[in-house]
């Protein structure tokens, strides 16, 4: 193992000890129980193995300071699982949330102003985006009804698609209006933890069908 593989592993220790403080914190603040406990813990290892077997592929022996924020932002995504798992009150839920949806905003920045964007670093933001909008969309579920598991699962699902239709593998342009979409939904799953009327997650959804419907448009006359 090289000096700089070391040291990314080092940073991922850092993530997971991160993730375990974390998983502290919100024990003494909500009464995180074991449930809890063993949700966080098996989403750090799987993000440990995963980023870890998806660094080797890439190449990538240490991560870039974007890289740490996304690293970061997903120790928040653990413990937004551990306390939907919990079944803790809204607070909690929302306050952690809203922090990593702000970091949301924060690592693709530093990857540009650092010069350090890489096709690794925008897959792990995009992964990790999709796990929080997962566990929120379950909760919400459970407030709203089964229906809004489609927020959720929409991506994987398209994914899933793609494995089996090709074209749907192709490359699509950047769209402006796909990163506001999709930044609307973790900030309505959030709004509907604390409150908001489901309409508004009904909206949201409405518009990320229409989001994805537009890709699947494109790649379908590009194929």
């Amino acid at each position: 193992m090289t000096t700089v593989s070391r040291q990314r592993r080092a940073q991922q220790a850092c993530g997971a000890a991160a993730q375990v403080v974390l998983l502290a914190l919100l024990t003494a603040v909500a009464g995180l129980g074991a449930a809890g406990w063993a949700a966080g813990l098996g989403f750090a290892a799987g993000l440990w193995a995963l980023l870890d077997t998806a660094a080797r592929r890439a190449g990538t022996d240490t991560l870039g300071p974007a890289d740490v924020v996304t690293l970061a932002r997903a120790a928040l995504v653990g413990g937004v699982l551990a306390l939907v798992v919990h079944g803790a009150g809204p607070v909690p839920i929302v306050v952690v949330a809203s922090v990593a949806l702000v970091l949301d905003a924060v690592d693709g920045r530093v990857a540009r102003r650092t010069g350090t964007v890489s096709a690794l670093g925008a897959r792990f933001d995009m992964e990790v985006d999709a796990v929080l909008l997962l566990v929120l969309s379950v909760h919400v579920a459970t407030l709203l009804g089964p229906w809004v598991l489609a927020i959720g699962l929409m991506r994987y699902a398209y994914v899933a698609a793609g494995r089996v239709l090709g074209w749907l593998r192709g490359s699509l342009p950047v769209r402006y209006s796909a990163k506001v979409v999709a930044a609307v939904q973790g900030i309505v799953l959030v709004a509907a933890v604390a409150g908001a009327p489901g309409w508004t997650v009904a909206v949201s959804l409405a518009l990320l069908v229409w989001s994805f419907g537009q890709s699947v448009v494109f790649l379908w006359h590009a194929r």
